[in-house]
């Protein structure tokens, strides 16, 4: 029988006194108005304008070998977006950094991709008015992923350059972590269409911006150099630039252009699902000789080296 036929009798529609989701989903814990749940359990309300509007903000941080990664940081940016938005949520940083060790402990996860959100919520009488809304704080934590699979990491990602171009930082401050994915959504159909497996948009000038998810650096002559505005500030972004001051490398946040990166010695995207992620092709041309190069193998060492560092990495509490 079909949920259509499901819902009606003969006699007209049937008010259900109950949601049955038919839906499946990743195994995990999710953190909600004040209670722990499985993540098939973890809902919102459709009136709810995170839903309705994108009007919301969120922080993801990964936990790996049992330890959360660059955690404080991730706090900074997620409160730094709950003020520039207006938002207050009723847990300070200690509480919203308790209830991640609880969702990731709870979930039993060793490896695992952990979001705080909030959005805006809903209003009790459905006003237009923002300010009438409850904002609602939400956390969940389900098993790691990347954006590069095993066989990606190993020959370099596919990418294409889509001529979208990202809501300018005039409109749409890219230092809050958003949800406004309609540009990074359509640039990768232009990807998928094209034969590559994922893509980079534009910025508003014309330059290379960012990807779903993800931000680009390009290898030239040994230095380093990555998009400098209109882009998210990412934390492995930082990271890169933070594992370079240690290594003596060189690297700057500037304009880059479409033809600088297809120039490249090398290229590699950052992300926390995945880390530092290389690309041996761009727009279906071999960037160089189309081998994962020195650099981006150095850099990629020493990122996951750092996950034993106590200073940028902190235990789960595991019951």
């Amino acid at each position: 029988m079909s949920q259509n036929a499901a819902a009606t009798t003969p006699t007209g529609p049937v008010l259900s006194d109950r949601h049955i989701d038919p839906h499946a989903y990743p195994h995990g814990v999710a953190f909600l108005d004040g209670q722990y749940l499985p993540m098939s359990q973890a809902k919102i309300s459709v009136l709810d304008r995170g839903f309705l509007h994108s009007d919301a903000t969120y922080d993801t941080v990964h936990v790996w070998d049992g330890s959360f990664f660059r955690l404080d940081l991730h706090l900074d940016r997620f409160f730094g977006g709950l003020e520039k938005l207006r938002m207050t949520i009723p847990f300070d940083r200690e509480a919203v950094t308790e209830i991640l060790h609880n969702c990731v402990a709870l979930s039993g996860h060793r490896a695992a991709y952990v979001e705080m959100l909030c959005t805006r919520g809903a209003s009790p009488t459905f006003s237009r008015d923002p300010r009438q809304a409850v904002n609602r704080f939400m956390a969940f934590a389900v098993p790691f992923g990347s954006v590069a699979n095993a066989e990606q990491l190993r020959r370099g990602l596919h990418v294409a350059i889509s001529d979208k171009v990202r809501i300018p930082p005039a409109s749409v401050d890219p230092s809050i972590k958003n949800y406004h994915w309609l540009d990074l959504v359509r640039g990768l159909y232009d990807a998928y269409d094209r034969g590559a497996e994922t893509a980079l948009i534009l910025d508003f000038n014309g330059n290379v911006a960012e990807g779903p998810g993800f931000n680009v650096f390009l290898v030239k002559d040994g230095k380093l150099s990555t998009p400098g505005v209109g882009v998210l500030p990412g934390i492995t972004r930082r990271t890169v630039f933070d594992l370079c001051a240690e290594a003596g490398l060189s690297a700057a946040a500037i304009d880059v252009s479409v033809t600088a990166l297809k120039a490249a010695d090398e290229v590699f995207i950052t992300s926390t699902a995945g880390g530092i992620m290389p690309v041996t092709m761009i727009d279906g041309a071999q960037v160089a000789d189309g081998k994962v190069g020195p650099v981006t193998s150095r850099l990629m060492a020493l990122y996951w080296q750092k996950h034993q560092d106590p200073a940028w990495s902190s235990l789960v509490r595991y019951r």
